[in-house]
């Protein structure tokens, strides 16, 4: 019996059967192994974690099997509470499998710092705007007799404040101002000076 006509017997078609048969049913075995091992039928819907501290937040997680990673700090947002989740990633309302790793922005404790500009010399109608463009407010404004109008000191927290030092954003600053009162006097001195001279010359 040659080879060719091997291949159209009986036997050897039986035979071609049980292997492709046997072919289908491990193709099938390792497809349900795949998706047992990998989860792929199950589907965790994420929370929505936004306001909670970290304490709840590896609470709940803990009870879905998921995990978390701090990604870092936002801006300072006084709506939220402070250390509290103010953005995830995945979504809340997303679907995810067991173990999958929830990526957290917190909201810091306070806004980030800055320095202050310098802003001695400048008249308060100078200052104010450069205070105001850095993120600052403004809060009281007082006057000290002095020969110019230019701000004399500045104060937060009702202690004096150097130019250059780091206070969080939005602080309200205070200015010390001149009132030109100093130069008005000295003004008012050399004409009373010159009437003198004018009506000693007469």
């Amino acid at each position: 019996m040659t080879f060719f006509r091997y291949l159209f017997t009986k036997a050897f078609l039986k035979q071609l059967l049980f292997a492709v048969l046997a072919l289908v049913v491990l193709s099938f075995l390792i497809l349900w192994w795949l998706r047992s091992t990998t989860n792929h039928s199950q589907k965790i819907e994420v929370p929505n974690l936004a306001t909670m501290s970290l304490d709840k937040v590896e609470e709940q997680l803990e009870e879905l099997d998921l995990r978390y990673e701090i990604l870092d700090s936002a801006n300072y947002n006084p709506d939220y509470p402070k250390y509290s989740v103010i953005e995830q990633i995945p979504k809340a309302g997303k679907f995810v499998k067991e173990n999958r790793k929830i990526y957290l922005t917190l909201n810091p404790s306070d806004y980030r710092k800055i320095k202050v500009p310098n802003v001695l010399g400048k008249t308060g109608r100078q200052a104010q705007p450069t205070l105001l463009a850095m993120g600052f407010k403004i809060g009281k404004v007082s006057t000290r007799p002095h020969i110019s109008d230019h701000v004399l000191e500045l104060r937060y927290k009702g202690s004096k404040l150097e130019p250059g030092t780091e206070i969080p954003k939005t602080s309200e600053i205070d200015l010390i101002v001149g009132d030109g009162s100093q130069n008005r006097v000295n003004e008012a001195s050399e004409e009373n000076i010159e009437e003198i001279e004018e009506d000693g010359g007469n």
